[in-house]
């Protein structure tokens, strides 16, 4: 077959060139290692910031005032001397009394309200106007070297006063030991050793009033008993004495002569009727002799019923002699019974006293106030210290407050 000449032609074929540059995608893992790099460069981008931010407010709300603190307390605080005395109450040797309080005497529950009185007092606002009224407690807290902080302002109210008063004055008590232990803190360790010594006068002052009222609570009764007693044995004596004056002779002697006379009358009239009864028992009796016999009789029981009368009846603006007696009789069971009384009283009182007297309280140094040669307060470091835990612990407890609300809200 016939070919034509394009078929014969054998040659090679160019292709047209095309332009071809670096591509700009890259590879997956690569992507990956890009992703991770950002994320992790915006991780510590946010770390820092945080830690910045973190440090501006432990700067602000921590170091800041902590910082102030230490400046205060080791720069601007004006030295402080605390003297500090102990003191206990102590009871009076116990006489008689009961079990219980024998077994009690000496130690230091038999002394433990009055301890807790005297501590009280001490911490009141009448000791504190004592005070400024003896040696000017206020005058000298109102001095103008004495820092701000501490310092009183002049014309300050006694409120006011008084809480510096707490301040400067603490006082403890050990139960266990009976032990009373104060410390009182002035500008000056003279003035501070003079208020330790005034305030100790106080407290003797008050547990010899306590112990005063107590025995006069005590001995009050029993005084008011026994003179009472005295009393009513006075009127029983009195009484007696006026009876006794009343009658001439004895009551019971004159009773028992008149019961003699009585016996003696009814003899003879028994003895005048026997012999009225013989006469008239004869056949022809004589009328003279039977008529002095009657008279006789007659005369007899006269004489009988007028002593009778003297015992039972009344007489003329008087008193029968049983009445007299009576009332005597009477009289003297009162003073004996008003004796009784008098020497129950006696005794009551006596004991009574016995009691008040063991009631007694006194109150002893056992440490004495001295002035200190060095001042106690302020304790620069350990009050810094102290205030950068509170300023750290506050802080704490507000950032802690401020994630839960902001997680709370964000839920």
């Amino acid at each position: 077959p016939a070919t034509t000449p394009e078929a014969k032609m054998q040659l090679p074929q160019t292709v047209p060139v095309r332009e071809q540059l670096p591509s700009t995608e890259l590879s997956p893992a690569d992507r990956r290692v890009q992703e991770i790099t950002d994320i992790q460069r915006d991780i510590a981008h946010r770390r820092r910031r945080k830690s910045v931010l973190l440090l501006s407010r432990l700067a602000f709300f921590v170091f800041l005032p902590t910082i102030l603190a230490g400046w205060y307390f080791f720069a601007v605080a004006t030295p402080m001397y605390a003297t500090k005395s102990e003191f206990l109450i102590l009871e009076a040797d116990a006489v008689g009394g009961s079990a219980l309080g024998g077994l009690l005497s000496g130690t230091q529950f038999a002394t433990n309200q009055d301890a807790i009185a005297v501590q009280s007092y001490l911490q009141s606002r009448d000791a504190m106007l004592r005070l400024d009224q003896d040696i000017g407690f206020k005058s000298h807290f109102t001095q103008d070297w004495i820092d701000p902080i501490q310092r009183l302002e002049p014309g300050a109210s006694d409120e006011a006063a008084y809480s510096i008063f707490k301040k400067n004055v603490q006082i403890g008590y050990d139960p266990t030991e009976g032990v009373i232990r104060m410390e009182v803190v002035a500008a000056s360790p003279e003035i501070s050793a003079s208020f330790s010594k005034h305030l100790i006068s106080y407290a003797e002052f008050r547990v010899d009033e306590l112990s005063r009222r107590k025995r006069e609570d005590q001995m009050k009764e029993a005084r008011t008993s026994l003179e009472t007693a005295k009393r009513e044995r006075r009127e029983a004596q009195i009484r007696l004495v006026q009876l006794q004056e009343g009658t001439l002779l004895d009551p019971e002697g004159e009773i028992a002569s008149i019961r003699a006379l009585m016996n003696n009358v009814e003899l003879q009239l028994q003895e005048k009727e026997l012999q009225l009864q013989t006469l008239l028992n004869n056949a022809r009796p004589s009328k003279p002799r039977v008529d002095a016999l009657r008279s006789e009789v007659r005369f007899l029981k006269d004489e009988l019923e007028k002593q009778s009368s003297r015992l039972t009846q009344a007489t003329k603006g008087g008193t029968s002699l049983a009445a007299k007696a009576a009332q005597i009789q009477i009289s003297q069971a009162d003073l004996a019974t008003a004796d009784l009384f008098l020497q129950s009283a006696l005794q009551n009182e006596k004991q009574t006293a016995q009691e008040a007297n063991r009631q007694v309280r006194y109150l002893t140094t056992s440490v004495s106030p001295v002035p200190p040669d060095d001042p106690t307060y302020p304790r620069a470091f350990e009050n810094t210290l102290l205030a950068f835990l509170i300023f750290s612990g506050i802080y704490l407890l507000v950032s802690l407050t401020a994630s839960i609300l902001r997680e709370q809200v964000s839920t």
